[in-house]
């Protein structure tokens, strides 16, 4: 317990509430001594000495407890054992003194744990009862006000202390929008007990049997309240019950919300994948951007401007941010000067694609770090346009890589994609050599590090399939799957971006592994079907029967499953939670030089089936053209693939 002195002079209501405690407390001792005396408890001679020794022994207490200070409008537990204690010590310091003064002569030793208990009582029952009255417990809503008014008839799934925390912060216990009918607890054995006043009417297992018996008795149930999002049961098993019942699942806000009502908002995907949070290395990703020019390309796009935002918070000393695209440009430039007004920065149209505009920008800016998230990721567009997709993520990496050498960047990081791994694709193809000719550039001994982080979809970028299921959910469907066993990697952008943060901070750090490849933890992969089905329910919606899911067929350069790893990269812990190094194969310079070279032919001619050919001759599969990076450090044992990665694929 805190004890507190006074810090402040006592305002008027600080004193009205001290003046109240004292009062209560001697009044609680005479309540004691009329109990012990009766009516002739007028006639003992000490009385006022032992009233007026009380009333100065319990101010000086509750002074030192702070006991005047708290707001009645808030009471709380904490509060009450403020009091309880603060009650203990003045009755133990009062009887010291009365004993050091009368010897307790003609004072009955029952009235003190009588005055202990009356004490607590008087102290602590008028600030519950003005909290109830604030909070609106002292008032009954009368059907008719009711009647104006949508009401939601809900049930509250979790632990019944989280539900304890929901009915308490939202003020649902009288709550004109919500009616709270039962919690459903994720463990059985609470049947039939109470919390605030909301029974606890089974465990998650027999929801499916509490809504119909319910429903029977009356209630018709409008939605499911997670009181966690952070929910410790079977994620599949609710989904499928929600389904079932046609009842949408909804979750509380991080902070309860101002105002008479509370708002409970829609569960989404992003609660459904979140995963235990990873303890970041904020000390290493703070001093490699602290006070440092940081320059920033794609940082209009989903990635882009999630790094952006996440740089901008670690104090950098200039922003520069270069995008191709004008107003997603705009945007994250409009946002970050939102933010952080005092923050340094430049909005830069350009195209990696042209070297003299790039090599310009970086040679006039000078940035310390450079992270390259420019890059062309539509799978089959890329098929359909290749020599477009070559020339950004082949060519405009190699035209930022260059610039950043010449110019005597600290440390360039690009972001790469499970797709580059055995890749079948044009698009993963690309990031494949683009990855091949950084881990070049890094182990060249330049004074730049180059650092490559590897990670899979990010839930709701631009062009990703969650967006487009969104869509197809509200036009009514269907919602198109490729294949019912295609899988692949997930991540929240947030989540993504500190790894690629704390794996860039970490790559740098560690000079000696150059020309490796840092790669994020995904946990498991997710089933795109399950993914489907999961935001259908997500929805309130039932799947093949409200929205038919239909399969199309993989498209050109799709796989079914995705890697983060190839067979030959020896992964190995990088010592920062999140984040695994590969030792993938490396390019020999002067080979790759001359593979770029017969691409960029084709690109001139803008032959996309030679610009294909070219590509894919450049990537590991060929012997001539790689050699595996352990070659360069013999010293370093291959390991075998690190195991525990989380699992995600249990809440789809």
């Amino acid at each position: 317990m805190r004890i507190v002195g006074v810090k402040a002079p006592l305002s008027w209501k600080n004193l009205l509430a001290s003046g109240h405690d004292v009062v209560m407390a001697v009044c609680a001792l005479l309540t004691a001594l009329i109990a012990r005396y009766g009516d002739d408890v007028w006639q003992v001679d000490q009385l006022w000495l032992w009233l007026l020794l009380f009333a100065v022994t319990c101010f000086v207490v509750f002074q030192i407890f702070g006991l005047g200070r708290g707001m009645w409008r808030f009471a709380s537990i904490t509060d009450l054992r403020t009091i309880v204690l603060g009650s203990s010590i003045a009755i133990v310091v009062y009887f010291l003194l009365l004993f050091s003064i009368t010897r307790l002569e003609g004072f009955p030793r029952t009235a003190l744990p009588i005055t202990w208990f009356v004490m607590i009582v008087l102290i602590g029952a008028p600030r519950l009862a003005y909290r109830a009255f604030k909070d609106g417990g002292l008032t009954r809503i009368r059907p008719r006000d009711l009647a104006d008014r949508p009401r939601e008839d809900i049930l509250i799934v979790g632990t019944v202390s989280d539900a304890d925390q929901v009915i308490r912060s939202y003020g649902l216990e009288n709550s004109t929008r919500y009616r709270v009918h039962g919690i459903v607890d994720t463990k059985p054995g609470k049947s039939g007990r109470r919390v605030r006043g909301v029974p606890v009417v089974g465990d998650v297992g027999e929801l499916s049997d509490i809504v119909p018996r319910m429903a029977r008795a009356g209630i018709s149930i409008n939605a499911l309240v997670l009181a966690s999002p952070s929910f410790s049961g079977d994620w599949s098993a609710l989904l499928q019950t929600a389904t079932e019942l046609q009842l949408p699942l909804r979750r509380v806000a991080t902070r309860p919300l101002t105002g008479t009502e509370p708002d409970l908002a829609e569960l989404t995907l992003e609660d459904l994948l979140s995963r235990p949070s990873v303890k970041l290395a904020m000390d290493n990703i703070a001093s490699m951007i602290r006070n440092r020019v940081i320059l920033i390309t794609g940082a209009g796009g989903s990635i882009g401007a999630e790094i952006t935002r996440q740089v901008a918070r670690h104090g950098p000393q200039r922003l520069v941010l270069v995008d191709l695209s004008e107003y997603a440009l705009y945007e994250i430039d409009h946002e970050i000067a939102r933010d952080f007004p005092e923050l340094s920065r430049s909005a830069v149209l350009a195209d990696v694609r042209d070297a003299g505009r790039i090599r310009q920008l970086v040679s006039g800016e000078k940035p310390s770090v450079v992270f390259h998230a420019a890059a062309r990721k539509h799978v089959p567009l890329m098929e359909a346009n290749s020599c477009e997709g070559i020339a950004t993520n082949v060519f405009g990496t190699r035209n930022i890589a260059d610039a950043a050498v010449e110019a005597g960047v600290d440390a360039f990081v690009m972001i790469s994609t499970d797709k580059a791994i055995r890749p079948t694709s044009t698009m993963g193809a690309s990031k494949r050599v683009a990855e091949l000719y950084c881990q070049a550039r890094d182990v060249s001994a330049s004074k730049t590090r180059f650092v490559t982080v590897r990670f899979g979809n990010v839930l709701g970028s631009t062009g990703s399939v969650v967006p487009l299921f969104r869509r197809q959910i509200l036009a009514g469907g269907p919602v198109t799957v490729t294949h019912p066993e295609m899988k692949r990697y997930f991540m929240t952008i947030p989540e993504a971006t500190q790894l690629v943060l704390q794996a860039a901070a970490a790559g740098i750090e560690q000079r000696r592994a150059r020309g490796r490849i840092m790669v994020l933890d995904m946990g498991e992969p997710v089933r795109i079907l399950d993914l489907a089905r999961s935001m259908i329910v997500l929805a309130g919606l039932r799947p093949d029967q409200d929205i038919e899911i239909r399969f199309t067929g993989l498209r050109p350069g799709e796989k079914l499953f995705e890697e983060l790893f190839d067979p030959t990269e020896n992964p190995q812990p990088s010592g920062v939670d999140g984040v695994f190094v590969a030792s993938p194969l490396l390019a020999e310079e002067t080979i790759l030089e001359r593979g770029l070279a017969e691409l960029e032919t084709a690109l001139t001619h803008v032959d996309d089936a030679a610009a294909r050919a070219h590509l894919f001759d450049l990537l590991p599969e060929s012997e001539a053209v790689c050699m595996s990076a352990d070659a360069r450090e013999v010293s370093r044992a291959p390991i075998e693939r690190p195991s525990g990665l989380r699992d995600s694929s249990r809440v789809l």
